[in-house]
């Protein structure tokens, strides 16, 4: 038994439901929006969690599952919370959501079943700084970066490097954009929230997904700064293609995974002809359904039959 939880109609959950399903792989799909309809009870006995998982009247046994795929969502995002018109009510369901987001993720935690991912392991994105010290660990290198909080900092760092980017410090999405002299005014907002500046660094993008002991790398090709808004950055969408990766680099990736804790991962690369490659991020709850519809590579099976055992 394969359970799946999250948001069911978004590609990533529905593509691995989907898949498991094909291999005639029974799953359970716990809809994080219907949070009323969803009931979890664990129990120790004789040093093994117990205990019954069930949403929308079907449930299983927790000692019955092989593996979890889970995107959870913060539970005040959802509408059925977030939407509630009466106070008692919207206290309420935030209150089970809540709490029910607490005990899934608890479960999660101790299991023996194959999870993607558990919360401990994704931490290191929450702060990419951090991260970037892991990441160099296994050989890769990092871009010169800058985290301050000073425009005087940011403005000197800025004209040591031919081309800047900023991002987000944190594991919450950002628009990866350019930075020059001519921003020196936007430069005086530091003073309210750090920001994470890094030299840009020329090269061919891969995203590399590392799924158990598979690896499945995509190229990508693009003029913009951020190819996941290409089409908004250039006026044109990136085109994506599989490319083989020598079988150090994937090793690597491989270890990387690992060292990090995570059974799935997606790794931001850019290679450059004669330089250790370079790697941005890991991220532990890829958006992979984007590569595989584009390039038609099979990672949510890969997922499937890894949570299968």
């Amino acid at each position: 038994m394969i359970v799946v939880v999250g948001i069911p109609s978004e590609a990533p959950l529905s593509l691995v439901a989907q898949a498991a399903e094909n291999r005639g792989v029974p799953v359970l799909t716990v809809n994080q929006r219907h949070v009323e309809s969803v009931g979890l009870a664990l129990r120790v006995e004789d040093g093994t969690l117990r205990g019954w998982l069930e949403s929308n009247g079907t449930g299983c046994p927790l000692e019955d599952v092989t593996g979890v795929y889970a995107r959870l969502t913060d539970a005040r995002t959802l509408p059925e919370v977030a939407l509630r018109s009466d106070e008692d009510g919207a206290r309420t369901a935030r209150t089970r959501a809540s709490r029910l987001l607490d005990v899934l993720d608890l479960w999660m935690e101790l299991t023996r079943a194959r999870v993607v991912n558990r919360s401990s392991a994704m931490g290191s994105n929450g702060s990419k700084p951090y991260q970037a010290r892991l990441i160099r660990r296994r050989g890769f290198s990092t871009p010169p970066t800058l985290v301050t909080t000073s425009r005087d900092r940011a403005e000197a760092f800025i004209a040591a490097h031919e081309t800047v980017v900023y991002k987000s410090i944190s594991g919450v999405r950002s628009v990866v954009a350019t930075v020059s002299a001519a921003d020196s005014d936007r430069l005086e907002s530091l003073r309210w929230c750090p920001a994470q500046f890094q030299a840009y660094v020329p090269g061919v993008d891969v995203r590399v997904h590392v799924v158990g002991s598979e690896v499945f790398a995509t190229r990508v090709r693009s003029a913009a700064v951020d190819y996941r808004y290409a089409a908004d950055q250039v006026g044109a969408p990136a085109e994506l293609e599989p490319f083989d990766l020598d079988n150090d680099l994937a090793d690597r990736c491989r270890a990387l995974t690992a060292d990090l804790g995570l059974l799935v991962s997606g790794i931001d690369l850019r290679l450059q002809h004669g330089e250790a490659p370079v790697c941005f991020e890991v991220n532990p709850s890829p958006g992979y359904s984007y590569y595989e519809m584009s390039t038609g590579q099979p990672i949510a099976d890969a997922i499937a039959r890894l949570l299968a055992g």
